[in-house]
């Protein structure tokens, strides 16, 4: 059989490895360069010859390797970030299935804060900015509930409540390749509808050295944080590893750790969602109808003008510790931790409108949505402004442990045994301090200062004209109070358990190279709790809580700085010594609590029903078996070589959930005595565990044509799967009946949620250059369904399970009233698919032909277009109007410019997305529309001497803010600026 001819490039890459210092770019350059050196003799069989999910490199590659091993050849030596891109290249060329791959030293010589930054330069691979960091990605235009992520090749879960990874919990520093798999193929574990995302930590016998030992320590400094009373000027990042070989290089050590201390800092304008309407106009009446002039406007129900300012740490953990006793076993046992904490406060103010009981004059509209005006308080209204000084803390744990064994059984069988663990945590506890404004705070019973008048006038992406009567109270202590105090905390724990046994045998005939077989049993447990504690009135003063008297020792005038210096002046309040003088034995803390209700017996006296925090509390459990054969190809078709495999993956699925059913305290209905963490008895509710079991076929093709020395094309063909998020398997059904008898529930989660479903084509043509490659794709995604929360009208609650009444009895004149089925709000798997489709362009160069000064200039291109039938209806801008999916921008683009030369290396990249939709910043739950936005870094080192280098960088370098807005743009959602960061280091390498 004949194989593929590798290229020039490729035969230099084979030659010099994956793992080497020095990197092979261009024979022919070599003959009129004094940088050129020989190479070393052949390398031995290590993990660099395989792809970073653990399989070997097909036989074209393995060929080349053979080939080069036999003469000695000259080289130039090029390092550092061009190296990085043709060594991704490199393993992208070799790969079976459609990916994009990330090199080690791409990551090493010049490092992204974490894995979310250096993802995004990847094609059709996007970001969403939190905080002014990357953290989740999108893929193919689909948001990161649709990416499943591995490490190591196992299941990652999250500390974001759903699957979504945060990617920002992984250093760059101690990850060594990542790969993301737009093509599955069946021996990939399922989940990844948009794409698979697999990251690998070290492989210490892969290593060149017998020892090696980096470290890394940069300044950093943000370029904002001077604007924000209280915020950190200052962070730092450290990192340091440590590989090396013993007893004659059977035994590999590998250890790493990464600190990140970085300010978090912004300044920001939230708009509120439009959940209130009122005929502001006059026109309800007028006699053109309510197609032209509606009867009411829509009303948002505020904003916020805030200076967020506080600390993330992030320390990040590697080790791993791998024995090969011989040629054919390897026993290898890794771990990899991670511990982010953010401490935060965020000042200001929040504005209530009021909704439709305020006075609302000179109203200006957008449609019919008001996005200005004249609000007044009335005697009926909540019209006001609060001063807010709230106090978020989120400390978030990630672990993944395993064990893996492979054992080469004969000649042609090799097995695959793992094990592995992880887990995540996510602890978010937000305080909430609200301070309003008295008529006189000195009084012996102060009174709420309710002659509020509101002006304000939204000025679409930029920040609006504001204008308050009360604005010199806001920094005045004789006129500010603290008036309530909350804590609200939300737990979420996630881990699995998993087990995989792999088998492949090696075949010798002219089509197929191996089959493999292997099956995977995981066991999956998600929990959140939620508990709750509130003391005082955010609309009015408490009598029975009153409120704090501030004193000039618990206070700071503050003003806005930059684009916001227009806004007024506002007290900074010392939460540690308001709540000291509030609350002088102690603060109490939250806790589960059922409330005040019948059938609870309460010895604490609470007065307020907060049965929320125990509805939505509760576990998730989900089983899954999974099997798969996969066939791999090695054949000829009319003189073309061809590669791939094609296979099934067999999934079956157990998912249940905890569920509170109201059974009315009947003990023949299950009714139990629960007890919560304060001693209230509840015996209400019924506590059972339901859910569904299914399975599911997932058949897969991957096809490799080398039609040229240089060129090959792909195509590839697969069902795929993504379950529902986590979180949304939870049981939180309620129902209530109202004054009228009707009978109304509600349940954002529902435990019988089936997986999204999409079948999926992939054709690409990738033509490889000897110092580059150009790749062009194209994908189709047909999805199935999507999980939807809709409105059933006229709900049967009793024959769904609900214990509610027959009827109920009117307070005012003692008749029975009979309950009427109402309306019930759940998430659903909807029918309404479609398509998603796209087009993906990517060039890369290095022009290693020019003359020797610029022979390190290089250029790195991708773009991506993707567009989708599949919409989502929102009416959080008022009228319900259609929003695309969310995570789709329709254009994609990033762009690195590059040079090296003599130990000198500089880059400026750019990262371009179109507008797309997504959950808005600092609201939860509240999905918006994002404005387009261009993020761009600068970056640069200088290599002392062979050991020592120093490093400067800056990222978002043009300052490039959020922005959002609900529908339109007129109605403005977040603004949020974040400054720039500067880093100043210098790494050691040994």
């Amino acid at each position: 059989m004949s194989h593929f001819k590798p290229s020039v490039l490729t035969l230099a890459l084979a030659a010099a490895g994956l793992g080497g210092v020095i990197y092979p770019i261009n024979l022919m350059a070599a003959e009129t360069t004094p940088q050129a050196v020989a190479t070393s003799e052949p390398k031995a069989a290590t993990a660099d010859n395989a792809n970073v999910d653990g399989s070997e490199k097909n036989n074209a590659s393995q060929q080349a390797d053979e080939q080069i091993g036999e003469e000695e050849i000259e080289r130039i030596a090029v390092t550092g970030y061009s190296r990085s891109l043709i060594d991704s290249l490199n393993q992208k060329r070799y790969g079976d299935t459609v990916s994009e791959q990330l090199s080690a030293d791409d990551l090493g010589a010049l490092p992204d804060v974490s894995m979310a930054d250096a993802l995004t330069r990847l094609p059709g691979i996007s970001a969403v900015r939190t905080g002014g960091q990357a953290a989740e990605i999108n893929i193919r235009g689909m948001s990161g509930g649709f990416v499943f992520s591995t490490l190591n090749g196992r299941e990652q879960v999250s500390t974001s409540g759903s699957r979504s990874i945060e990617f920002d919990q992984y250093p760059s520093e101690l990850i060594t390749s990542a790969a993301v798999y737009k093509s599955p193929k069946a021996s990939l574990i399922e989940g990844g509808v948009a794409g698979t995302v697999e990251l690998a930590t070290a492989s210490p016998l892969a290593i060149d050295k017998q020892h090696s030992f980096i470290a890394n320590a940069r300044g950093m400094y943000n370029d904002r944080a001077d604007e924000v009373y209280g915020a950190q000027d200052y962070g730092h990042r450290l990192s340091f590893s440590y590989q090396g070989k013993y007893l004659d290089d059977t035994l590999g050590v590998a250890l790493g750790y990464a600190r990140l201390e970085q300010p978090s800092v912004a300044t920001q304008f939230i708009g509120l969602a439009y959940n209130g309407n009122k005929d502001v106009d006059g026109l309800a009446n007028d006699t053109n109808g309510p197609e032209d002039n509606p009867a009411n406007e829509y009303i948002s129900e505020g904003f916020e003008i805030q200076h967020l300012g506080g600390v993330e740490t992030r320390n990040g953990y590697m080790g791993a510790l791998e024995w090969a006793p011989s040629d054919t076993f390897t026993l290898k046992a890794d771990a990899f931790i991670s511990r982010f904490d953010s401490e935060a406060f965020a000042r200001g103010y929040r504005v209530k409108l009021g909704g439709p009981s305020a006075a609302v004059a000179n109203p200006v509209l957008d449609g019919n949505a008001v996005i200005g005006g004249n609000f007044n308080r009335t005697s009926q209204s909540f019209t006001r402004v609060e001063i807010v000084n709230d106090d978020n803390q989120d400390f978030d744990e990630v672990n993944s442990f395993g064990v893996n064994a492979t054992w080469q059984a004969t000649e042609r069988l090799s097995v695959s045994a793992d094990i592995s663990y992880s887990s995540a945590k996510s602890d978010f506890r937000n305080g909430l301090l609200w301070a309003n404004v008295a008529e006189d705070a000195s009084a012996a019973t102060p009174v709420f200062d309710k002659n509020v008048a509101i002006n304000y006038q939204l000025n679409g992406l930029d920040l609006p004209n504001v204008g308050f009567n009360q604005a010199a109270a806001f920094s005045d202590i004789d006129k500010v109070m603290v008036s309530k105090y909350g804590i609200y905390p939300f737990v979420n724990e996630d881990e699995v358990n998993a087990y995989r046994l792999d088998f492949k045998y090696d075949l010798d005939n002219d089509y197929i190279a191996s089959i493999e077989v292997g099956a995977r049993y995981s066991d999956r447990t998600y929990s959140n709790d939620r508990s709750v504690f509130e003391y005082g009135n955010d609309g009015d003063f408490s009598t029975t809580e009153p409120p704090l008297r501030l004193t000039d020792d618990m206070t700071t005038v503050v003003g806005w700085e930059g684009d916001f210096n227009y806004f007024p002046d506002y007290l900074a309040i010392d939460l540690d010594k308001a709540l000291a003088a509030w609350f002088p034995e102690g603060v109490p803390q939250p806790v589960q609590t059922w409330g005040n209700a019948d059938g609870v017996s309460d010895p604490k006296g609470y007065t307020s029903n907060y049965s929320w925090s125990v509805l939505q509390s509760g576990e998730v459990y989900e089983k899954v078996l999974a099997a798969y054969v996969m066939v791999n190809i090695d054949a000829e078709i009319g003189r073309i070589p061809v590669t791939g495999n094609f296979g099934i993956r067999a999934v079956e699925t157990d998912q249940s959930a905890t569920l509170l059913e109201n059974v009315g305290g009947d003990p023949e209905l299950g009714s139990q005595n629960i007890i919560d963490e304060v001693g209230i008895i509840n015996n209400l509710y019924a506590l059972t565990v339901k859910g569904v079991k299914y399975t599911d076929y997932l058949p897969s093709l991957n096809l490799n044509f080398l039609v040229s020395d240089q060129s090959q094309v792909r195509f590839a063909a697969a069902k795929v799967m993504s379950r529902p998020p986590i979180n949304r398997l939870a049981g939180d059904a309620s129902a209530s009946v109202n004054d009228d008898g009707e009978i109304n529930g509600s349940s954002t989660n529902n435990p019988f949620l089936r997986p999204f479903y999409a079948n999926q084509y992939d054709i690409s043509y990738e033509y490889y250059l000897d110092d580059g490659a150009i790749v062009a794709a194209l994908f189709y995604k047909d999805i199935d369904s999507f999980i939807d929360t809709v409105a059933l009208e006229n709900f049967d609650f009793k024959g769904n399970g609900f214990n509610v009444p027959d009827y109920i009895i009117d307070p005012v004149s003692g008749e029975q009233i009979e309950t009427t089925n109402g309306t019930y709000t759940t998430a659903v798997n909807n029918s309404e698919g479609g398509y998603i489709r796209g087009l993906e362009l990517a060039y890369t160069q290095v022009f290693t032909s020019l003359p020797e000064l610029w022979s390190g200039l290089g250029l790195n291109l991708s773009y991506s277009y993707t567009e989708s039938e599949v919409e989502s209806k929102t009416d959080l801008g008022g009228e319900t109007v259609t929003q695309s999916l969310p995570g789709l921008s329709n254009n994609v683009a990033s762009a690195t410019l590059f040079y090296s030369y003599e130990g000198f290396e500089t880059r400026v990249s750019a990262r371009y997305r179109d507008e797309f939709v997504s959950e808005q910043v600092a609201i939860n739950e509240q999905v918006v529309n994002f404005a387009a936005e261009t993020v761009i870094d600068y970056q640069a080192s200088y290599q002392i001497t062979d050991a020592l280098g120093v490093l400067f960088q800056v990222n978002n370098l043009t300052d490039e803010p959020t922005r959002s807005y609900f529908g339109t743009e007129s109605k403005t959602g977040t603004l949020q600026y974040f400054g720039r960061e500067f880093y100043l280091g210098m790494t050691l390498a040994l």
